[in-house]
């Protein structure tokens, strides 16, 4: 599921910074070149109890230094995912922790909208949709319907696009030949999001998908340190063409 371009690159005044594939762990908001501080040298690996390893980058030329422990379930194909930032720098920074995993192209994200009611049942917005300049919601890779926004992978088509939302249920799903891919992740109430209040948010470009969670916005002093938990599942479940009804419903019996 989880999907590799070695050959994207972006330049940056500090080097060239390439995104791998896989899982990552970055620092919201998105700036340049902070964000994109080189994060592919050798970082330190250690076991974490019988089932997890935790990962240590050095700290970057941004002053942050990321830890990722991942642990499995003793049975079954869930996996926690700890994503901690710390601050090495001399000074507070405002930021939040934002995990991103690149999934192999093919496939569709499945994001659910917060359950709909009638205009005579709730007068007030459910969630923010938010988009980026380059957002186009007429391409044909977006789907936004009643109660799901999809988001299909299409290799011929190059063109970026983005979204982003307020993600109450807690999580997102991506299909892809006859398996899902689901990723849980918490949404606190009241708390400040980056990108106009967004915890989720999905970006695709010819050949490749990510799927990103993010935490809540705070404020970190030299020295203190912030985590977000991401909770990963697979599942052999061929749901992509699937009514937005029948999709939710088996998320949640998976979920369950």
């Amino acid at each position: 599921m989880l999907g590799e371009c070695p050959q994207l690159e972006t330049r940056t005044e500090w080097g060239v910074w390439k995104p791998w594939g896989g899982h990552r762990l970055w620092v919201a908001p998105e700036v340049m070149p902070q964000t994109y501080a080189l994060d592919d040298a050798p970082i330190g690996c250690a076991p974490a109890g019988e089932l997890g390893c935790r990962l240590e980058q050095p700290p970057d030329r941004s002053g942050i230094q990321k830890t990722l422990a991942v642990e499995l379930a003793r049975s079954g194909s869930h996996v926690t995912l700890t994503h901690t930032l710390t601050n090495r720098s001399a000074q507070g920074r405002e930021m939040a922790a934002w995990a991103l995993t690149i999934m192999n192209g093919g496939g569709t994200a499945l994001v659910p909208f917060a359950p709909f009611r009638r205009h005579d049942e709730a007068l007030a917005p459910a969630q923010p949709l938010v988009r980026w300049h380059y957002t186009d919601f007429a391409d044909p890779r977006w789907a936004l319907r009643e109660r799901l926004l999809r988001l299909r992978c299409d290799a011929l088509l190059s063109q970026p696009q983005k979204a982003g939302l307020l993600n109450v249920q807690g999580w997102c799903a991506y299909a892809r030949q006859g398996e899902l891919f689901i990723k849980q992740f918490p949404c606190t109430a009241g708390a400040p999001y980056p990108d106009f209040n967004c915890n989720n948010e999905f970006f695709t470009a010819g050949s490749f998908i990510e799927t990103e969670s993010l935490g809540p916005l705070a404020t970190v002093e030299p020295g203190e340190s912030l985590t977000h938990v991401e909770r990963w599942s697979l599942h052999r479940v061929a749901l992509s063409e699937r009514g937005d009804a029948e999709v939710i419903d088996q998320v949640q019996k998976l979920l369950a």
